[in-house]
């Protein structure tokens, strides 16, 4: 409300894109929050943003500093928890745990104080004070029956507080009852419960990963079956050498059918040849008994024409 009109609409459009991937993409919320914190640098929602986007991408300090400037601005102790956060990742739990007993913690509403709570816990397993994190958490919010937006981190945290005393029996049932205060998934209290009762997850990809190779394998071999299969059917070089015999076998069969067709012209050839001298004999013998008829016709007259002399001599 403190800007110009325009001013204030690019600022607005930075905070939405903050907050819209502060949970998917830290790095780009951060961003967004640098791009408004330049535009509006005094406001205290910009400043606030500005926190969160810090926090989330784990630049504790840059965090630290703007949460305090965004309760200097507004006087509001919701952002106590966070900032006593912000100590633990900067490696002061001392501090946490100071900031934890302030006066502060008095002015926080119900989710505030448990998510003090929490904080506190936190700082006394950084301290190596595992017994104290479960007694700090032991709280009638814990005990409740009822389902709240902090139940299920507040039990998630309990629970893995007792595992970490090697309290496993406590730690599994404290797991389900954070499974089933987690309906948003907020927590990954089905998976430790699961690896507490031995159940191993499979990763999807690495699922789809193996089914890959084993169909691969799969095809190799059925490749493989293929390959021994057809060695017994001709392939294709297998039919072409059969075409190139087939063709052999026929200029085999061409030949041996000219030969053949060959021999038959010499018989016929030579049957004809025989004929025609079977036919020039035949007219010779023909010539010669002709003549041997004259001949002998000739003689004939002759003999008759010296019978006839003889008869006129006498």
């Amino acid at each position: 409300m403190s800007l110009p009109k325009t001013l204030a609409e690019d600022v607005a459009r930075n905070l939405v894109m903050v907050a819209r991937l502060i949970d998917e993409d830290p790095d780009g919320a951060y961003e967004y929050s640098k791009i408004a914190l330049r535009l509006a640098s005094r406001v205290a929602a910009v400043r606030e943003a500005a926190g969160f986007a810090a926090y989330a991408t784990h630049k504790y300090s840059e965090a630290l500093s703007e949460f305090r400037a965004a309760r200097r601005m507004t006087g509001n102790a919701d952002l106590w928890p966070l900032m006593a956060d912000c100590e633990r990742g900067l490696g002061r739990p001392e501090k946490a745990l100071e900031m934890a007993g302030a006066p502060e913690v008095q002015k926080l509403d119900k989710a505030g104080q448990v998510e003090m709570r929490l904080v506190a816990a936190g700082a006394r397993r950084d301290l190596d004070q595992i017994d104290a994190a479960i007694v700090t958490l032991q709280s009638p919010e814990l005990a409740s029956s009822s389902i709240q937006p902090w139940t299920a981190r507040l039990r998630y945290a309990y629970a893995d507080a007792l595992l970490a005393a090697e309290r496993e029996d406590e730690a599994r049932e404290w797991f389900a009852k954070a499974v089933e205060s987690d309906k948003d998934g907020t927590t990954d209290a089905s998976d430790r419960l699961a690896e507490l009762d031995g159940v191993e997850f499979v990763d999807a990809l690495d699922e789809s990963a193996d089914d890959s190779e084993q169909d691969a394998s799969e095809k190799a071999g059925s490749d493989t079956v293929v390959t021994d299969a057809s060695s017994d059917e001709p392939s294709d070089e297998d039919d072409i050498a059969d075409e190139d015999d087939i063709d052999d076998e026929d200029d085999i069969d061409d030949d041996s059918d000219d030969e053949v067709a060959t021999d038959e012209l010499r018989e016929n050839g030579d049957a004809v040849a025989d004929a025609e001298v079977d036919a020039d004999d035949a007219g010779t013998e023909d010539v010669a008994d002709r003549q041997a008829d004259e001949d002998a016709d000739k003689a004939g007259s002759g003999d008759r024409e010296s019978g006839r002399t003889e008869r006129d001599s006498d």
